[in-house]
């Protein structure tokens, strides 16, 4: 069978993985495109003793952690900005988070994360345990959640108030996010795309992001109506049904990277 045979159907999920560890869809979709250049141009091989998916996750880290700045936490600086980013940095180091996507996220096996990371069975148990206890150092914040389904929506919140979080509505339908959008200022966004009345989550995202910018995380049952190769697509993608490791570890992402990037944003304007 062919390279392109074998990676193609893997390449959203690979997309999905690589955006969520750099916090960026291009540069998410950059690592992952030359993860398949580098398959086609013979610079590396899929390992024989893994299967397709993982042996493409290991390339992927392998040109990732190739370039040492992926590896390291910011300088410190003096401004404040700057030093708000380095602690959310600090909060989350490159080994754990990687081990956490890995294991929760794309739903590895332990042998497996062992194997796509070089790294033995019980350091990679450290590492998930470590990235837990990173995830639930970090500051804590309100969420807006856009689910019609009672059971989900309940499960989703008690999952983001364990981390810390705060839900300060639960939207049913687009007028409802709309509306709460007006009383609330969340600072995420948990959004299914098809909500009861037939109305759609991602038209009410849409219209949250022209009033604000906050961070958002669909949760879906139809990925491949957002996984699409076009943009826009999202960063934060959670496929029901989800596993709670999932929930935890992507909400935790998408504050992350939403706060480090808004502080080096406002680092830039002040210069």
């Amino acid at each position: 069978m062919s390279v392109s045979a074998v990676t193609v159907p893997q390449m959203p999920y690979l997309r999905r993985f690589a955006r969520a560890l750099t916090g960026s869809q291009a540069s998410g979709d950059a690592y992952a495109a030359a993860t398949l250049e580098a398959l086609l141009a013979g610079r590396e091989e899929l390992d024989d003793e893994l299967d397709a998916r993982p042996g493409l996750y290991r390339i992927l880290l392998k040109i990732w952690s190739s370039v040492p700045l992926n590896l390291k936490n910011p300088e410190p600086d003096q401004s404040e900005p700057a030093q708000a980013a380095a602690r959310n940095l600090g909060a989350m180091t490159p080994l754990p988070r990687v081990a956490f996507l890995l294991r929760s996220m794309e739903g590895f096996g332990v042998d497996q994360v062992a194997r796509i990371l070089d790294r033995p069975i019980s350091e990679v148990n450290e590492l998930v345990d470590r990235a837990g206890r990173e995830i639930a150092a970090q500051i804590s914040s309100d969420v807006l959640i856009i689910e019609d389904e009672p059971v989900i929506a309940m499960d989703l919140e008690a999952l983001v108030e364990d981390l810390g979080h705060r839900v300060v509505f639960i939207a049913r339908t687009h007028a409802e996010a709309i509306t709460a959008i007006s009383r609330h200022k969340p600072g995420l966004v948990l959004a299914d795309i098809q909500l009861a009345d037939g109305s759609s989550g991602l038209d009410a995202v849409n219209e949250i992001l022209e009033q604000c910018e906050v961070p958002v995380v669909f949760i879906t049952a139809y990925p491949e109506r957002l996984l699409t190769g076009e943009r826009p697509e999202p960063a934060f993608l959670i496929v029901k049904p989800y596993r709670a490791e999932t929930v935890r570890v992507v909400v935790s992402q998408a504050l992350f990277f939403n706060r480090a990037a808004h502080a080096a944003g406002k680092t830039e304007s002040a210069v």
